[in-house]
Formats: C-alpha cells, structure tokens, sequence
C-alpha cells in the first residue's frame, strides 16, 4: 500500500526549474533511495515530499491525503507530529544536550519532561552513545553527533523519516554504520525511510532505488516513473 504519491511535481526557484514534472510512489514501510548528481532536484523533491516546500504544480497525497494544498499550520503538524528528518549535519541544537535533542520532539508533541527523557535515553545504548547523554554538540564527534541526530529523528516512531545525504559530512565507515543504525532501527519500527544521497554505498542499504535528472525521477533502467 502506497504511503505516499507525488504526480507531475514542478517546482521553479526564480527562474530556475528544480522539478519538472516528477513522479514517484513510496509504499508503507519501505527503505526507498533517491540519487542523483548535484543540482539534480533530489533533495528538492524530498522537501515538496515533506511539506517544507509547496510545489507550483502537481500533487502530492499522503496516506490519502493532499498534502500540497495543505496550510502551513497543518503541514506543520505533520512535520511534528508524524514525520521525522535527519539532515547532512545533523543540525543538533548546540544548547540542548544531547539527551535534550533527541527528547525534542517529544517535547513539541506534548511529552512531559522527564518522560520525553527518558524515552530519549531509551536510544543511546542501542546507537553506541553510552555515557554521551549530558554532552552537547561541541562535545561529540561527527559520527556522534550524527547518531543522535538519527535517535532524535526515530524517538517519536514517526511513519516516514526523510534522511537529507545522513552520512555526507561522515567517513565511509562511520556512514556504514549509522546507514545499518538507520535502516534496522526503522524497520523495527516499521517506519518508511526515504534517504536522498549521491553515493552508491548508501544507496544499496534501500530496498528499492530512484533516480532524479534534470527535475524528473526515473528508474534504474532510466525510464522515467509515473510516465
């Protein structure tokens, strides 16, 4: 069963098109990946994805519902209270420790303090953190930092996790281990992983691959998807 679907997805920065015409299905419970080179439009399209950017044209549904023509309070909400993101740099809150940060998005959901704590502390055996809960960003490695950045983005067991190139700012080891951290995390949860990345490596962790050109997703065969 599909989770979610993008049809004919354009999007224009200025004058300058990042998505022409898209098309992909995500089914629940997948590990999907999309590649392709710099510039792209991969990473533009995991946005529109996500509800951080409305596209120009086209639609999007999740879980049978129309995302696109969603507000942003609603959007939202979806962002908070059902999805979770990981990013290239992990973008820990310096402030925070990084109990606090993976405890985040408990937080916003309405979790009392100490039980969003300790829900959080709940992860930093199992991600190889012991002992790292009181530090703050300053304090921990890249590959760290970057798997508390994954703890933070699974604690809320949200339905879909949209991981942004998780292992480019990491050696090719430490982004092995936080790709095998990610995917068996998720799919004891039984969440949907949509991973963009340019690197084969990474790519081979999904159970299924995409490819974005020149605005349009196609296959590994190179024909284009929902054409």
């Amino acid at each position: 069963m599909s989770i979610i679907t993008a049809r004919d997805v354009t999007l224009s920065f200025g004058q300058t098109p990042a998505l022409r015409g898209a098309s992909l299905t995500v089914e629940a419970g997948e590990v999907l990946a999309v590649m392709g080179p710099s510039g792209s439009g991969k990473s533009t399209l995991l946005h529109c994805l996500a509800g951080i950017l409305t596209p120009d044209d086209g639609e999007i549904h999740f879980d049978g519902r129309r995302l696109d023509t969603l507000d942003e309070t609603a959007r939202s909400a979806l962002r908070r209270d059902t999805f979770g993101f990981v990013f290239q740099f992990g973008q820990l809150v310096p402030e925070l420790t990084a109990e606090e940060n993976v405890a985040l998005p408990l937080l916003l959901h309405g979790v009392r303090r100490t039980a969003a704590v300790r829900a959080a502390r709940e992860w930093f055996p199992r991600l190889g953190l012991d002992g790292l809960e009181r530090r703050r960003s300053g304090e921990l490695s890249g590959g760290q930092a970057q798997r508390v950045a994954l703890a933070r983005g699974l604690v809320a067991r949200p339905r879909v996790l949209f991981a942004d190139e998780p292992t480019g700012a990491l050696d090719s080891l430490t982004g092995e281990h936080v790709m095998d951290l990610l995917v068996d995390s998720a799919r004891e949860q039984g969440t949907t992983v949509i991973v963009v990345t340019h690197e084969p490596r990474v790519a081979a962790y999904a159970g299924r691959e995409v490819v974005v050109r020149d605005g349009k997703v196609h296959s590994l065969a190179g024909e284009p998807v929902g054409s």
